[in-house]
């Protein structure tokens, strides 16, 4: 019965999130990244560094089931919502364990669902979501292992035992989820000391213990290996059709997977601290509301009560923090998911805190007036302390739950992108305008839903969609080679180009036909050279 209730707990609250993300949720396809995370998973493609394996592959499955849902964007777009779902039910049971009581779970979940941060990730395709979930699955994971790993009376701490082999599989579980993580974003890697630490701490002698040790290094290879060979196998014998870079090389996929790319965008970690520290306030409060400045006293509360916990989320929140405030590259805000989750459940564990000492000043109250009573009237007077406490526990998760139901209709505002269907609306213009065999010398933005459409929904088969990445995987140059290079084979040649020297330059060079604007940043048609250009 309390099996079934927990998970008729949990399942309520993941149908709240996805409900509440459903509800917000982009119809369709997108610009930018999400646009490209709607093209490689329907056909498990590869993706931007760092290939993101792991959400290729689950969105390519996702892809396949959902399909009675909707086209194949909004149907990544649900396995953000899903994503949230999941986070959100795995962590009422977290809590729960946490804390002892279910009430603060729910109360956690459902906060935890509805924070800008966790709802605005779920209404799109984003691997951020699918993160979320993965943390949460190894927080609980960690959790249960450590609630198993307790030796038989008089055992060494190295000795197996009956008790600590059921909790064995619990951490070669979170070992395998660790790897799926590491598959799907490399914030995950974060979280490797903190999760170290946090073994050590459970069992301090399960260095000893090499047949675990090895188990869980070979589980993390062997699963790491698996997704990340995704990259090389549809970039190479199983070519898919979209492939960003070259991960069939060994130098292409070093790019890729180390995000060399990005390389330059952690700058001055530990410059201009009180600025960043400034900052991290101001996304707490705007995440948390009132309740923002009860997360310090929260992870107080947390260390004394739940110490190891405390040393894996605190050191884990501190080392993302401390890494997202000084990586400048596109929407940071998502690196700060992680943080979050575990923020809510420093909050329960606060709750619980409360709770326990209401109930303490409840029963000392009822020994004073009754003195000391039978056996029967002390039954009586424990269960009546238990009711009193559930009573407060429901009042505590009510107060921490309240401030963000209070907040939801602004908040519904601000992520609802249901009824934004401007990229659908652009794709099905330009590819209208577009000649029969055209060239599109695009970029980044552009070109991920013209992909979705020329590549998954299968329209205008004819185009060729040039982006710079294009460009630089096929080596055609630069941005004139390649417009110079169809010209010559008489193809209709367009460009949509967003860095204003490009534009300039091809004003000066090319005699253009600017179909939806006054210069080439909109789409137009490149009729030929300029003669002083020739």
């Amino acid at each position: 019965m309390v099996t079934r209730t927990r998970l008729a707990s949990s399942l309520l609250v993941a149908l709240i999130a996805f409900v509440a993300a459903w509800l917000a949720m982009l119809p369709g396809v997108a610009f930018w990244d999400t646009g490209e995370l709607q093209v490689v998973g329907p056909l498990m493609g590869t993706a931007h560094p760092t290939g993101f394996p792991t959400y290729v592959l689950l969105g390519w499955f996702a892809s396949v089931v959902l399909q009675p849902f909707g086209e194949p964007a909004f149907r990544m777009n649900l396995l953000s919502g899903l994503c949230l779902a999941v986070a959100a039910g795995v962590s009422v049971d977290l809590v729960r364990t946490l804390t002892g009581r279910l009430v603060l779970g729910i109360a956690a979940g459902l906060a935890m669902a509805l924070t800008p941060i966790a709802w605005t990730i779920a209404t799109h395709a984003e691997a951020h979501t699918l993160h979320l979930a993965l943390v949460a699955i190894l927080l609980w994971l960690l959790v249960a292992w450590d609630a198993r790993v307790r030796p038989p009376a008089g055992a060494e701490p190295g000795d197996p035992g009956r008790a600590r082999d059921r909790g064995d599989r619990f951490l070669i579980a979170a070992t395998v989820v660790f790897g799926l993580a590491v598959g799907n974003h490399s914030l995950t890697l974060l979280l490797a000391i903190p999760v170290g630490l946090y073994v050590l701490a459970v069992d301090p002698g399960i260095w000893r213990r090499g047949r675990l040790v090895l188990a869980c290094v070979a589980a993390l290879v062997a699963t790491v290996v698996l997704v990340y060979l995704e990259l090389p196998l549809r970039a190479g014998p199983f070519r898919a059709p979209l492939v960003y870079g070259t991960p069939d090389t060994w130098d292409g996929f070093r790019y890729i997977v180390l995000a060399e790319q990005f390389q330059g965008s952690l700058s001055d970690p530990f410059g201009e601290l009180p600025r960043k520290f400034g900052e991290l306030v101001s996304r707490t409060v705007g995440q948390f509301g009132i309740l923002a400045p009860l997360i310090p006293f929260a992870f107080v509360v947390t260390v004394v009560r739940r110490p190891r916990y405390a040393l894996l989320t605190g050191s884990a929140a501190a080392i993302t923090c401390f890494f997202a405030a000084s990586y400048v590259n596109a929407d940071i805000s998502r690196y700060y998911v992680g943080p979050a989750l575990m923020a809510w459940t420093w909050l329960a564990i606060l709750g619980a805190a409360i709770v326990d000492v209401l109930a303490v000043v409840g029963g000392a109250a009822v020994t004073t007036s009754e003195g000391d009573p039978a056996s029967a009237d002390r039954a009586a007077a424990n269960r009546a302390a238990r009711t009193r406490g559930d009573v407060v526990a429901l009042l505590v998760a009510v107060a921490l739950v309240v401030p963000t139901v209070v907040e939801v209709p602004a908040r519904f505002d601000a992520v609802d992108v249901s009824g934004q269907r401007q990229a659908a609306a652009w794709t099905d213009h330009v590819l209208e305008e577009m000649e029969p065999d055209a060239v599109i010398v695009s970029w980044w933005s552009y070109s991920t839903p013209l992909w979705y459409a020329h590549l998954v929904e299968g329209r205008r088969p004819g185009i060729t969609i040039i982006d710079d990445r294009t460009r630089l995987d096929q080596d055609l140059g630069g941005l004139t080679d390649a417009i110079d290079r169809y010209l010559a084979t008489g193809r209709p040649v367009y460009v949509l180009r967003a860095d204003r020297r490009e534009v300039a330059l091809l004003a000066d060079r090319y005699e253009l036909d600017y179909i939806d604007g006054s210069d080439a940043s909109a789409l137009t048609r490149v009729l030929g050279r300029k003669a002083a250009a020739s």
